[in-house]
């Protein structure tokens, strides 16, 4: 079953035609990593599927449900998390008030979950956000995402600016939410430690589709891997 499914996506910031026909599919505890160069499109894809920059032609369902016209409010409902770039958390809140933002939902996710998880922010938890670390601001990110006990996580470059240690350790919690049977959707900068995790690749060129296939037998392709930064789709085309 898949739990989303993008199908003919054309989506625009004023004249700007940014994607073209993007369509893919992220299935029940599968990990699905959304690669391509900046400007690719991979951000406004994500915006697309969560209401934020709605799409003026094609279709999104999640969960089976059309959400093509739902507000992001009512598409989070539906059980979607979404950590932005950029992480976003509230600097004046401390680490337990940030994860006490998102409403309840029913679930395995709870606070002593998360700290169990990342015993970090246990430690930090009556810290301000401004005063963590970029990594654990992240992990604060992505902690919001789960308390809402979601059915699919989208994350956007979770590994930006961080140590490599820590990216193994942000990389680490993705695959242990998977294993819960969360599906998860991964937009990463990062190709070698995103198709190490992930079960499909989906790669982007100038906001169209170039790649959908076994992620492992993309990261085995080291020519592609290497020249994915100047990706164009006639290459990738020539390349199948």
């Amino acid at each position: 079953m898949n739990v989303l499914e993008a199908e003919g996506l054309h989506t625009y910031y004023g004249k700007s035609h940014i994607l073209h026909g993007v369509s893919f599919q992220v299935a029940e505890g599968e990990i699905v990593t959304l690669l391509g160069r900046n400007g690719a499109g991979k951000t406004t894809t994500l915006r697309s599927l969560v209401g934020l920059t709605r799409a003026r032609e094609g279709t999104v369902k999640i969960l089976g449900q059309d959400t093509t016209a739902l507000p992001p409010f009512r598409i989070a409902a539906l059980g979607v998390g979404y950590v932005p770039e950029g992480r976003r958390v509230f600097g004046n809140l401390t680490v337990e008030e940030n994860l006490m933002v998102p409403l309840e939902r029913p679930g395995p996710w709870n606070i002593e979950r998360i700290y169990g998880l990342f015993p970090r922010l246990k430690e930090r938890r009556m810290n301000k956000g401004r005063q963590l670390s970029g990594g654990e601001q992240e992990m604060l990110a992505i902690s919001r995402a789960l308390m809402l006990n979601p059915k699919i996580l989208l994350l956007d470059e979770p590994s930006q600016g961080l140590a490599p240690l820590i990216v193994q350790e942000v990389f680490d919690v993705i695959v242990a939410v998977r294993r819960e049977g969360m599906s998860v959707l991964l937009v990463e900068q990062n190709v070698r430690a995103a198709v190490e995790i992930a079960d499909t690749a989906c790669v982007l060129d100038d906001g169209r589709v170039v790649y959908q296939g076994s992620a492992k037998e993309f990261g085995s392709d080291e020519a592609r891997v290497r020249s994915l930064a100047g990706a164009s789709v006639e290459n990738w085309e020539a390349a199948e």
